[in-house]
C-alpha cells in the first residue's frame, strides 16, 4: 500500500540518499569545474605541447562511458565507494568542461588580447583579469546544463554500492515491491531530481541575469 511509503523513516532513508546524491555532485563539480578550466586553457594554449595534451586527454575520456569510469575507479584506486565516485565523475565531467572553458575563451573578441597587451599586460594576467572573466559570463547556459547532467549522472554510482537517491530508492523497492509503490517510488525519484535540477537552473538565471546587467 502506498501508505507504508509514507512512514518518517522511510522519508529519512529517502533524505539521506539524497544528501549523498548532492554531496557527489557538489563534490564533482567543483573538482571538475576547477580541473576543467585548466584543461580548456591548456587546450587553448598557443602551446603546440599543452593543447595537443589537453585534446588527446578529452577525447579519449570523452570517448568512453561514464560508467566505465566509474567501475574502473572504484576496482583499481583503492577510494571508498563514494570517493572513488567522485574522482571518477571529475575526471569524465571536466573533459566536458574543458570544452565548455575553450568555447567561451574563443567567444571573446581577440581584440581584448590586443587592448591587453597595449595596457602592458602579460598573458597570464590578461587571461586571468580580462579574458577567463567574460569567458565564464558567456558559457554560464552550457554549464548549467552540464551542471543539472552530473547531479543526474549520480545515480550510476549505484552500480558499485553507494547509496546515493536512486540507490535509496531501489532498495525501497526490493522491500515493497507491488505496481502501484514501485510507480510512487519511481515518481518521487524522478520528482526529486526535478526539483533540485530546477532551483538550480533558478539560481543560474538568477546570477546570469545578474552579471548581465553589469556589462551593460
Amino acid at each position: 500500500m502506498i501508505q507504508e511509503l509514507l512512514h518518517p523513516a522511510i522519508g529519512l532513508f529517502f533524505l539521506d540518499g539524497l544528501l549523498v546524491t548532492l554531496h557527489i555532485a557538489v563534490s564533482s563539480i567543483v573538482l571538475s569545474l576547477i580541473f576543467g578550466t585548466v584543461l580548456g586553457v591548456a587546450q587553448y594554449s598557443q602551446s603546440p605541447l599543452y593543447s595537443r595534451m589537453a585534446t588527446f586527454y578529452i577525447d579519449t575520456v570523452r570517448n568512453i562511458p561514464l560508467l566505465l569510469f566509474i567501475l574502473v575507479a572504484r576496482f583499481t584506486t583503492g577510494l571508498p565507494p563514494v570517493h572513488s565516485g567522485i574522482f571518477a565523475m571529475t575526471v569524465f565531467t571536466s573533459a566536458v568542461i574543458a570544452e565548455i572553458i575553450r568555447g567561451g575563451l574563443n567567444s571573446v573578441h581577440r581584440g581584448q588580447w590586443e587592448a591587453a597587451r597595449s595596457q602592458g599586460l602579460s598573458y597570464y594576467q590578461t587571461l586571468r583579469h580580462i579574458v577567463l572573466p567574460q569567458a565564464f559570463r558567456n558559457v554560464i547556459p552550457p554549464l548549467l546544463s552540464q551542471f543539472t547532467t552530473v547531479i543526474k549522472d549520480t545515480s550510476f554510482v549505484w552500480a558499485v554500492g553507494v547509496e546515493e537517491l536512486t540507490g535509496r530508492g531501489m532498495i525501497i523497492m526490493g522491500k515493497y515491491g507491488s505496481t502501484s509503490q514501485v510507480f510512487a517510488i519511481f515518481g518521487a525519484i524522478a520528482a526529486t531530481y526535478f526539483v533540485v535540477n530546477y532551483l538550480l537552473s533558478l539560481a543560474a538565471r538568477y546570477q546570469h541575469g545578474r552579471l548581465a546587467a553589469r556589462s551593460y
